[in-house]
């Protein structure tokens, strides 16, 4: 599966952005998705997933501030981020789940796609 990310920018405390991730492919549907966030200095944490029925998780960082939802036959997934803080700030990728794995405090894959930068300032 080929991702492409999109909607990052620059952005104040408090605003809000929508990020997109695009697939190829025709099995979209039937993968678990992730978005994932790489800060500055940091490992690349997990801030949300969505799996193939729509069942949703957050990190606790961005529970209740962000949203993550998909559209099956536009093979998108999305991150709606509201209430933006600086420490949001980072890189932030899409990936399916069997294709990311956890490792000493972060998610690896052999694949990540283009991100998009999201930066929040204060």
């Amino acid at each position: 599966v080929q991702l492409q990310a999109s909607g990052g920018g620059l952005v104040q405390a408090g605003g809000s952005l929508r990020l997109s991730c695009t697939a190829s492919g025709s099995t979209f549907s039937t993968h678990d998705m992730g978005w994932y966030r790489q800060g500055p200095g940091k490992q690349r944490d997990l801030v949300a997933d969505i799996s193939s029925d729509e069942r949703t998780d957050y990190a606790d960082s961005v529970k209740g501030r962000f949203t993550i939802s998909r559209d099956n036959a536009k093979n998108t997934v999305y991150l709606q981020m509201n209430s933006l803080k600086p420490e949001d700030t980072g890189v932030y990728y899409c990936n399916t789940a069997d294709q990311t794995v956890y490792y000493s405090g972060g998610y690896y894959s052999d694949y990540w796609g283009q991100g998009t930068l999201v930066t929040v300032s204060s």
